[in-house]
């Protein structure tokens, strides 16, 4: 599972579809590359709480249904997952939370996911957990490893934070607004949560395993076993829950 900064890995002879090339090269056939590509603006916002009622009334009346193969990846994701998900022979899934795959797994990851709480239990993620996934970093904001919101997903720590909001999809060509939910992906799952708590989960796994990581271009990139990062994911999540329980309760 890659996660990419164009501008950090720097000027590519090619453009930046080469990057994902090579990636291919280097996994050949026999193996699988996956992104997270998630949606444009807006489609998975309506009753978060972040737009005024005037927007979204606005949009209820005006945003069309999301189709999963034409609309563009999350601008936030980066540029690389946009240049990957338009890539020929690139596959993806059929749900607003949408990931994008290549390779021999590919069909396997891609093919279902549940409509509520899709980043946990039977989602593209946890297949990936358990086909032996690696992630890379590739110049990418620690912050921003999307495998994480697997694991507190399916983590068993009290008070985690749901979150329910609309998204426009089709129903037999029509449109219509369908609710969704999930343990909250777009502020904090747990009250607490610290700011940046992903960077913090991945510098103190790089730390333990001492994972010095390598450059590729000009971006230090890493390459870390998902599973014992879940491992590790899961017991800070658990303690630094519990010590808000603490805190609270005395």
């Amino acid at each position: 599972m890659l996660h990419a900064s164009v501008r950090s890995v720097g000027p590519v002879a090619g453009g930046p579809n080469d990057i994902h090339l090579a990636l291919r090269d280097v996994l050949t056939n026999e193996g699988t590359l996956l992104m997270y590509a998630g949606c444009p603006r807006y489609f998975d916002e309506i009753g978060r709480g972040n737009l005024t009622k005037d927007e979204e009334a606005e949009l209820l009346e005006k945003l069309p249904a999301f189709d999963p193969i034409t609309a563009p990846a999350a601008r936030d994701n980066g540029a690389l997952v946009e240049f990957f998900r338009t890539y020929p022979g690139t596959r993806v899934s059929n749900h607003v939370t949408r990931f994008a795959a290549w390779g021999m797994h590919a069909e396997q990851l891609v093919s279902n996911q549940p409509w509520d709480f899709t980043f946990g239990h039977d989602s593209v993620l946890e297949r990936f957990l358990e086909l032996g996934g690696k992630i890379l970093l590739l110049g990418s904001d620690h912050d921003n490893v999307t495998f994480l919101h697997y694991v507190e997903h399916v983590v068993e720590i009290p008070d985690k934070i749901v979150t329910t909001f609309m998204v426009p999809a089709l129903d037999n060509g029509t449109r219509m607004w369908r609710q969704m939910k999930e343990f909250d992906t777009s502020g904090r799952a747990h009250a607490a949560w610290p700011d940046r708590f992903f960077a913090q989960i991945v510098d103190s796994h790089l730390q333990t395993t001492n994972n010095k990581g390598k450059s590729v271009g000009r971006a230090p990139s890493f390459l870390i076993d998902a599973g014992l990062l879940a491992r590790d994911a899961e017991a800070i999540m658990t303690s630094t829950a519990n010590v808000l329980n603490f805190t609270a309760h005395g």
